[in-house]
Formats: C-alpha cells, structure tokens, sequence
C-alpha cells in the first residue's frame, strides 16, 4: 500500500514524464519544420493530423465543403485521429517527425 509521501513522488514522476514528453513534442514540431526536403503531402497530412489531436483532441469543426480541397484533405488527416489521447498522439508525433527528419535531413 502506498503512503501519502508515496504518492506525491509517483505523481511528481508522472508529470515530469508528461512535460518531458510535452517538451520533446515542442522541440521536435519545430525540428521537423526545417527538413531540407519537402515531405510528401501524405506525411505532412499526418504530421498535421496527429498535431492537432496532441494539442486540442478529437476534431471539434465542421468538414470543409467540396470544393475546399485543402480544406477537406486536413479535416479528414484530423478526423482520422479521433479518439486517440494526447500523449499518444504526442507520441506518434514524434515518432513520424524523427522518421521524416532521418529521411529528408535538417
């Protein structure tokens, strides 16, 4: 059984997991930005898609009309994310920029 002491330390580690992993997902949306190569529309649909699920959750506009085809290629990317929770979208963020940057070079 854990003490109070107890639990105030596991706390403290799990917030510092979660800002450690907050802080990597700043650094590495700002990373990727500069790759030398421009990725392929697919990866920059999925970096899109996964940022916006990390930084406010499910999808919470309206879909694009027709003719808003940019428009509608992200809300799709976002909407294909739905349910997925921050840390994991952080997560697989972060796991897809590094891929790229490894790719294209910085």
């Amino acid at each position: 059984m854990l003490t109070s002491h107890d639990e105030i330390i596991l706390q403290l580690a799990l917030s510092t997991e979660k800002m450690t992993l907050q802080e990597e997902f700043e650094q590495i949306a700002v990373e990727v930005k500069n790759v030398k190569t421009r990725p392929t529309d697919q990866e920059l649909l999925d970096l899109y898609g996964l940022y916006k699920q990390a930084i406010v959750g499910d999808i919470n506009t309206d879909k694009p009309g027709l003719m808003d085809m940019k428009g509608k290629a992200k809300w799709d990317a976002w909407k294909s994310r739905e349910g997925k929770s921050k840390d994991a979208a952080m997560s697989d963020y972060i796991a897809l920029a590094k891929e790229i940057i490894s790719k294209y070079g910085q």
